[in-house]
């Protein structure tokens, strides 16, 4: 790195905080709008402020049609990869602004308007992005619920948004399964108090529903007769989407996304932090069900005029540990964005790479991860068999984009492993104790947001602006509390060590689960781990540790977990009172990769426990559960 890097990430973050109008404003340029916004920042009516609040524009607009009337229309705006159907489909900009104003013709025929909501119930198929950008052509809100969710969790859902319609296809495709859609979707319906009107099907060839006279539309013969609609001019501060995340009292949060801080925000991070322009190919591996879709599977990429990737698989199984290093040859992907999870189950897959060797990746640049936490130890493995930057950066469902970040394009800064760098402009960070006071360099605390949040946070939580002040700003005033516990070294580096309620206390000290789970993976046959506190009447909690170990490793498991016990109290010292791991096949996660923690520390304190709605497969909670009986941490169940 140059100093002239430091110095331009340093003048840009400088310029957001000390200017954040003049700044905003600037950014805002690159965007279409139909009426220039005078107000950029408004901090009158709430605690974080609104942005753009005079402005008027199209979000679809501006992944779309301008690049269309600029001439772009040829090039490629998505890629379908799908390996569970042995399916890859690409459209144009042009054909996608078809298909996209068409269905909105679809939606507009069966009564939705301006500020209705519209629920998305669907699997990652073209369909999908083709529904969300509908719907903000017209202005209805989307709410994207991931495909296959359980139907009182849906339920839920339906009965928060009101939706006047559903959107969903007739199955979801996994490794070596398929999900029906429809049993899930009419059984939560039924649940629900609130009915919408209408049901729009897209049927896949993988499994046959039946349609409900009256109440579903067929999605190939309604676009077939449908007629195209324009886009509809919304204010900056009108909702875009509401998406659903966890909360603490079990009742998922709805943060609503506005469009114009969203739209701004969005197009100028895939140049700043990501490194791209128009004409890139750029591939985020999630799925549209978490914000990481909305953002950087759809609405990103497109509003910058990039190439996007939407892939149907996993980065294992669908065939092998290769398949990623197949899609970025053949798509010539310049920037990946994924979960460390991911690259975690290709290393126990294939832990010396050798699929890697059979493709050509002279046309990717660089790695970003994100989701949870990157232990330096997949960080290391992924750099040294890439050969290419490889970027952690922080970011939440309720920011929309990096709250911290190697902001590439400004300048790539020093890698240290175990931080996604510092803070992104447009935050200032800062560490605080309990009482709201900022505490020194390197002082475990809590992390928080300076307010104003830039462009492209949330708006608020939909039906629960009472529920948005306290969960955000109430315990820390003039910040957002972002939930997340760790420290900012002397040179201004943020490492994010774990959620607030994963930092346990041990005879008094308070002690990181992210530190002992970074200290775990860098022995050399565990492939990840997560670390917990359980209850101990004698020291008030005590770590536990869980091992997944690599392909292939032969070393008995006593051996592996003596060793992991012994590199602890090396590192972090006997203060940590680790003593206890068990090795296990693997771990319960979400289906976007994060790890159960807070679940599976209420399975070791025997505490009545909510299954996860997001929970890739229950049974894992079983086998923990085992685990930790083997241990004598959990008391055997009915």
């Amino acid at each position: 790195m140059s100093s002239a890097d430091n110095d331009a990430f340093e003048q840009t973050h400088h310029q957001s905080l000390s200017d954040p109008e003049k700044f905003w404003r600037s950014a805002a340029e690159e965007i279409h709008w139909t009426k220039k916004p005078n107000k950029i920042l408004d901090t009158s009516e709430s605690p974080h402020g609104k942005w753009f609040v005079d402005g008027e524009l199209n979000t679809c607009y501006n992944a779309l049609d301008r690049h269309v009337e600029a001439g772009r229309g040829e090039h490629d705006a998505l890629i379908y990869d799908s390996p569970v159907t042995n399916t890859i489909k690409k459209y144009s900009f042009a054909e996608l602004l078809e298909q996209t104003s068409r269905f909105a013709g679809v939606l507009r025929s069966a009564g939705v308007e301006k500020g209705d909501r519209v629920i998305i119930y669907m699997p990652m198929i073209p369909e999908t992005v083709i529904a969300m950008l509908a719907c903000a052509r017209i202005g209805a809100i989307h709410g994207v619920v991931f495909g296959g969710f359980a139907a009182n969790e849906l339920a839920v859902r339906i009965d928060d948004a009101e939706p006047k319609l559903i959107v969903t296809a007739t199955c979801g495709i996994e490794v070596n399964r398929v999900i029906p859609y429809m049993p899930l979707l009419n059984g939560a319906i039924d649940i629900a108090s609130h009915k919408p009107s209408s049901v729009i099907v897209f049927a896949r060839p993988e499994a046959d529903a039946e349609l409900i006279a009256g109440r579903d539309i067929d999605w190939c013969e309604a676009m077939a007769m449908a007629e195209p609609v324009e886009c509809v001019p919304l204010k900056a501060t009108d909702p875009l989407y509401i998406l659903y995340t966890s909360g603490t009292t079990g009742i998922p949060k709805g943060v609503v996304r506005d469009n114009g801080g969203h739209a701004v925000a969005l197009n100028w991070t895939m140049k700043a932090i990501y490194n791209v322009e128009a004409g890139d190919v750029y591939w985020a591996a999630s799925d549209v069900g978490w914000v990481v879709g909305h953002s950087y599977i759809v609405y990103g990429p497109l509003l910058k005029g990039c190439t996007t990737i939407l892939f149907e698989g996993k980065p294992v199984g669908t065939p092998d540990a290769g398949v990623f290093w197949r899609v970025i040859a053949e798509h010539k992907v310049k920037s990946l964005f994924t979960a460390p999870t991911a690259f975690r189950a290709i290393k126990k897959e294939d832990p010396d790479a050798e699929l890697l060797k059979q493709h050509d990746l002279s046309n990717f640049e660089i790695l970003f991860l994100a989701g949870e936490r990157t232990d330096p130890d997949t960080l290391h493995w992924a750099e040294d068999k890439l050969g290419r930057p490889v970027i952690d950066h922080w970011w939440q469902t309720e920011t929309g984009w990096s709250i911290a970040a190697n902001c590439m394009g400004l300048g790539m800064l020093p890698v240290k492993a175990g931080s996604p760098t510092k803070a992104a402009p447009g935050w200032q960070l800062d560490v605080l104790d309990e009482n709201c006071n900022p505490l020194p360099s390197g002082e475990v605390g809590a992390l928080c947001g300076k307010l104003p949040m830039p462009p492209g946070s949330m708006l608020t939580l939909w039906n629960a602006p009472d529920r948005f002040v306290e969960s955000y700003f109430a315990e820390f005033p003039g910040y957002y509390k972002t939930a997340d516990a760790g420290f900012i070294d002397e040179d201004g580096y943020v490492f994010v060590m774990s959620r607030t309620d994963d930092i346990i206390n041990v005879a008094g000290h308070r002690l990181s689960t992210g530190g002992m789970e970074e200290v775990l993976t860098g022995h050399p046959d565990v492939a990840e781990c997560a670390v917990i506190g359980v209850a101990d009447q004698l020291k008030g909690q005590l770590p536990v540790g869980f091992l997944v170990l690599k392909a292939g490793v032969l070393k008995e498991s006593e051996e592996i977990v003596a060793e992991c016990v012994q590199r602890v109290r090396e590192q972090i010292g006997p203060v940590a009172a680790f003593k206890q791991a068990a090795v296990v096949a693997r771990l319960p996660k979400t289906r976007s990769g994060k790890i159960l923690r807070g679940t599976m520390q209420k399975i070791a304190d025997n505490e009545a426990y909510r299954m996860p709605a997001t929970i890739d497969d229950p049974i894992i909670l079983d086998e923990i559960d085992e685990a930790l009986q083997g241990l004598g941490l959990s008391k055997a169940r009915d």
